[in-house]
C-alpha cells in the first residue's frame, strides 16, 4: 500500500523505533517501562472486569478415573467404571478456566510509518500491551506471533509479568527481514500450533490480499478478532500539492499531485472497495473487527468491543 510520505521539500518519514532487535538499551527498557504503567492503569481502572465478562474459560475438562479414597466427593464416582471393577472409582477432572490468548501482528515496514505523532506499531505494542495484561490478571496465558511475508518470531504462550514485559520489548524491537505481508503466514501457524480453542487477536493495517482460506479456517476452530490499526492520511489526502509517497514493504516513491480531484476521487473509491471486501470477509468469517486510528485513542474502539461482547454473550444466556 502507498503511503503519504512527505511533501519534496521537508524531512521525515520512516523513524526509528527504541533500540533493535537484540537490543535492550536504556531507552528500550524506558519504553517498554511507560507502555507497562499506561496499560497496567487501563486494565486496572476500565478492562479487567469486562475482559473476565468477556473471556471466561471453558469449564472443566476429564483426565481420568482413579479408585475412591475418604474423603472424595461421592458426586465424583463413575458408577459404570465401579460396577466393573467392583470397587469405587471417581472422576478427575482438570480446571480450564484460563483461556490461551495469542496476539498475531503484523510487524512489516508499514509499521514504522505515520502521519501523526505516533507509528502504527507503537500502538499496536501499547494497544497489545493491554491485552496481554488483562490475560495475565485473569490468569490467562498469552502468546505472540510476530510476522511480515514470513512468520518473524514466535514466542509460545506463558503468564507473568515478565513474559508480558518481553512481548511489549519484542513489539517495539520487531525489525522484519520479509519485504512485505502475508496474513496467510501467521494464520498457518496459528492452525498448527494452538490444538485447543483459543483467542486471537489478528493486528495488521490490512493492505494485503489472498488470506481468504486461511481466515476462514482458523476462525472456525478459534475465537479470531482483527485489530485494524489504521493511518488517516491513508483514506483522506490532504489538498497540498506535490507530496511524495512510499510504498512502505518495498521502499519505492512517487510524486503524486494532490491538487487534482482526480486523484481524491480514485483514492476513495479505492479505499472504499478495499474497506466493503474486508468487511464482508470479515462478516462470512465471524471474524469481530476492532478499528483503531493512530491519531486517536484506541481506549474507545476497545472498549466497544469488550461491549459488544457483553451483549452478545447475555443474548445467549
Amino acid at each position: 500500500m502507498w503511503k503519504f510520505l512527505r511533501r519534496p521539500q521537508d524531512t521525515g518519514g520512516e523513524r526509528a523505533l527504541p533500540g533493535g532487535r537484540g537490543a535492550i538499551t536504556p531507552e528500550m527498557l524506558e519504553a517498554v517501562r511507560r507502555i507497562e504503567i499506561r496499560a497496567r492503569r487501563l486494565v486496572d481502572e476500565t478492562f479487567s472486569g469486562e475482559y473476565h465478562s468477556v473471556f471466561k474459560g471453558r469449564g472443566v475438562e476429564f483426565r481420568e478415573v482413579r479408585e475412591y479414597v475418604p474423603g472424595d466427593d461421592v458426586r465424583a464416582i463413575d458408577w459404570n467404571v465401579t460396577a466393573r471393577a467392583d470397587a469405587p472409582y471417581v472422576k478427575q477432572f482438570d480446571e480450564e478456566r484460563e483461556l490461551t490468548v495469542m496476539l498475531a501482528v503484523d510487524v512489516s515496514r508499514s509499521g514504522r510509518f505515520g502521519s501523526g505523532e505516533r507509528m502504527r506499531l507503537e500502538v499496536a505494542a501499547e494497544l497489545c500491551g493491554v491485552l496481554a495484561l488483562a490475560a495475565t490478571a485473569n490468569r490467562d496465558k498469552v502468546g505472540l506471533v510476530l510476522f511480515s511475508d514470513r512468520v518473524e518470531l514466535y514466542i509460545p504462550p506463558a503468564r507473568g509479568r515478565g513474559h508480558v514485559l518481553r512481548i511489549i520489548r519484542e513489539l517495539l524491537a520487531a525489525e522484519a527481514e520479509g519485504a512485505g505481508t502475508d496474513l496467510s503466514a501467521p494464520l498457518e501457524l496459528l492452525g498448527s500450533v494452538l490444538k485447543r480453542k483459543a483467542t486471537v487477536f489478528l493486528v495488521s493495517d490490512f493492505w494485503t490480499g489472498d488470506f481468504d482460506r486461511p481466515l476462514q479456517i482458523v476462525s472456525r476452530r478459534h475465537d479470531l478478532v482483527a485489530v485494524r490499526v489504521r493511518d488517516p492520511r491513508e483514506t483522506a489526502l490532504a489538498w497540498c500539492g506535490l507530496v511524495r509517497w512510499a510504498d512502505a514493504e518495498t521502499g519505492r516513491e512517487m510524486l503524486v499531485d494532490t491538487s487534482r480531484v482526480s486523484v481524491h476521487d480514485s483514492l476513495t473509491a479505492s479505499a472504499a472497495r478495499h474497506d466493503h471486501a474486508l468487511q464482508d470477509l470479515f462478516r462470512r468469517s465471524r471474524v469481530d473487527i476492532i478499528d483503531v486510528d493512530i491519531t486517536s485513542s484506541y481506549v474507545d474502539p476497545l472498549r466497544r468491543f469488550f461491549m459488544r461482547r457483553v451483549r452478545r454473550a447475555g443474548r445467549r444466556l
